[in-house]
């Protein structure tokens, strides 16, 4: 059996910073809470939780003095709250999803409508959409675009003033697809009118690099293999994104800890690949390699 590992995995550059941070705030301030989980993987949490780290749910069950705010980042208003009540912050925020936010400030400041491509519940989409200051909606597809246009009238549609942004771990491809459909559907509105049904787009690219290049290397690693193991939280939206890569190349299976492997998985496959969403910890890794190792 030969394991292999994805030229690209595991802990991205924002999530290391983040851990770092709290190192830091921990030795400093000694308990920290954070606005909810501060990445979503179970493994890394407990072991923040080990050194004092606690989540909460809202703002009102803080009870200690120093929070933290998770790598998905929150919205204005939150970070409002927090300053009156003079509570320190220490700001977690992936600097990726920090460029998000300033463009959904940006366009919504120069007076346009913005779109925020992406998974409504997600925490990250929910702080992105309070930085448009009222002027934001989520769309996950184009249905929403579809049900806006018709109500329109055609003058109405031609004065749109549009901002588009995506959640930062949507897939490139995906969201190239959405832009293409949303400027379809406004053109297609009324096919008499010379010209585009939009007075402006402005389309801003706030897709995570780093995400995008672990999906590159899982889709090359599970080319070659006969057997892809994706490591990383049932929670976390950019570890799913590896699961839908690679299943349809190889078989695929998604776990969160090394003991949830399954030796039949192995039987009769002599390479098996690995790879890890953006918060897996290394030792998670390295554990499941382990793991496979002693089969």
């Amino acid at each position: 059996m030969e394991i292999r590992k994805a030229s690209s995995l595991g802990l991205c550059f924002g999530v290391r910073r983040a851990v770092e941070m709290i190192e830091l705030g921990v030795a400093k301030y000694g308990r920290i809470e954070t606005l909810g989980p501060l990445v979503h993987n179970q493994q890394l949490m407990q072991k923040l939780m080990a050194v004092g780290v606690t989540p909460v749910d809202c703002l009102g069950k803080v009870q200690g003095n120093t929070v933290a705010i998770p790598t998905h980042g929150v919205g204005p208003e939150l970070l409002s709250q927090l300053r009156v009540r003079n509570i320190n912050i220490i700001n977690t925020t992936c600097p990726i999803v920090q460029q998000a936010q300033s463009a959904a400030k940006e366009l919504a400041e120069t007076g346009l409508e913005v779109l925020v491509f992406g998974d409504a519940q997600h925490s990250e989409v929910k702080g992105l959409l309070g930085w448009t200051k009222g002027r934001g909606i989520v769309v996950s597809d184009t249905t929403r675009i579809d049900s806006l246009s018709i109500v329109l009238k055609a003058e109405e549609r031609r004065s749109r003033r549009l901002g588009v942004i995506s959640q930062t771990t949507q897939t490139w491809p995906v969201f190239n697809s959405f832009v293409k459909q949303l400027v379809a559907v406004f053109s297609s509105c009324d096919p008499d009118i010379e010209g585009s049904t939009f007075k402006e787009l402005r389309v801003v690219n706030t897709l995570c690099r780093a995400t995008q290049e672990h999906r590159r290397a899982a889709k090359e690693l599970a080319q070659k293999s006969q057997l892809i193991i994706v490591v990383g939280g049932y929670d976390s939206a950019n570890t799913r994104h590896l699961v839908e890569i690679c299943s349809p190349i190889i078989e695929t299976h998604h776990i969160e800890r090394a003991d949830e492997i399954e030796k039949v998985w192995t039987t009769g496959k002599q390479y098996i690949g690995i790879t890890a969403g953006a918060s897996t910890p290394d030792e998670t890794i390295e554990d499941v390699i382990d793991r496979l190792k002693a089969f």
